[in-house]
């Protein structure tokens, strides 16, 4: 019979598990959800997370997510989903890239673009790429986009077309 025995001392255990040493993590099936005063204000689902520390905290997303955002902490009534993702957490700022897919879940209006920045802060959206929005009577083509985070109050720079829809056509 053979025993293995490894003596490490106390402080050089409590080093190594410190999360002030740990500069990644990876993680996948994540769910995150922000609350103010108990109610839900927004629930972030993502296959893949890699989390980075340092001077700026970072979340990046390489496989896409996809964010809820609640009114009233009940019900959502936006969702914002890409393929790629990354969440300045100091900054309070994530960027959304390729198949931005913006969408009020009241209005059913739908906004696709290839780049997002959403402002956690001021709690508003915008992309200086073009958009298309699909409403349910019409598609409006423009140049860049200024709206609040729920998709009910926006800008639309540039319009470059607009095309209404009867109900025959859908």
């Amino acid at each position: 019979m053979m025993l293995f025995s490894c003596v490490n001392s106390l402080e050089k255990v409590k080093l190594f598990i410190s999360t002030d040493t740990i500069t990644g993590v990876l993680a996948y099936d994540v769910v995150i959800t922000r609350s103010d005063s108990g109610m839900i204000m927004a629930e972030l689902k993502a296959p893949v997370m890699h989390s980075t520390e340092g001077d700026s905290a970072i979340l990046e997303f390489p496989k896409g997510f996809s964010a809820l955002i609640f009114e009233n902490g009940t019900k959502p009534t936006s969702k914002i989903s890409a393929n790629y993702g990354i969440s300045y957490e100091y900054e309070e700022l994530i960027i959304a890239k390729n198949n931005v897919v913006v969408e009020n879940t009241v209005t059913q209006e739908v906004m696709n673009s290839e780049t997002l920045f959403w402002d956690r802060k001021t709690r508003k959206i915008r992309t200086g790429n073009p958009i298309k929005i699909t409403t349910p009577d019409k598609i409006i083509f423009g140049d860049s986009l200024t709206a609040n985070e729920n998709f009910t109050q926006r800008v639309i720079h540039g319009v470059r077309a607009t095309l209404e829809l009867d109900d025959e056509e859908y």
